[in-house]
């Protein structure tokens, strides 16, 4: 249980020093009120989390422990689930109406077809 505590906070150090970039990255190349950082680790984590599930899945290369680091502890760190519906509610606060409609069904849309199109490029 220890050892498995371990692997995944090793991950999820990894997964939120890359949150951290991309959101300084996005920060860096968009000024405007939609949260570009955690739209793009959502997205991008989505496509992640597809892609480990589908390579356990299919070629069991992918050790208990890989899983672990990967799927629980990396793409646990790197997306931010949380992040986003305090952003939804800022967005809401602020009567930024096309930006939450906009964020929202973007996020759902592109985050469900990029776990299908991770998972299906294991195929």
């Amino acid at each position: 249980m220890i050892k498995a505590m371990l692997i995944a906070g090793a991950g999820g150090f990894l997964g939120t020093c890359g949150r951290f970039l991309v959101g300084k990255l996005m920060h860096r190349m968009f000024a405007s009120p939609f949260p570009y950082g955690t739209f793009a680790v959502n997205i991008i984590g989505c496509f992640l989390i597809g892609l480990f599930c589908g390579w356990a899945e299919k070629t069991h290369l992918i050790s208990p422990q890989m899983n672990v680091f990967l799927i629980t502890g990396f793409c646990g760190g790197f997306t931010t689930f949380s992040s986003f519906s305090n952003d939804m509610y800022l967005l809401m606060q602020n009567k930024q109406w096309i930006y939450f409609i906009l964020y929202l069904g973007l996020s759902i849309v592109l985050g469900i077809l990029m776990v299908i199109i991770g998972r299906s490029l294991v195929k």
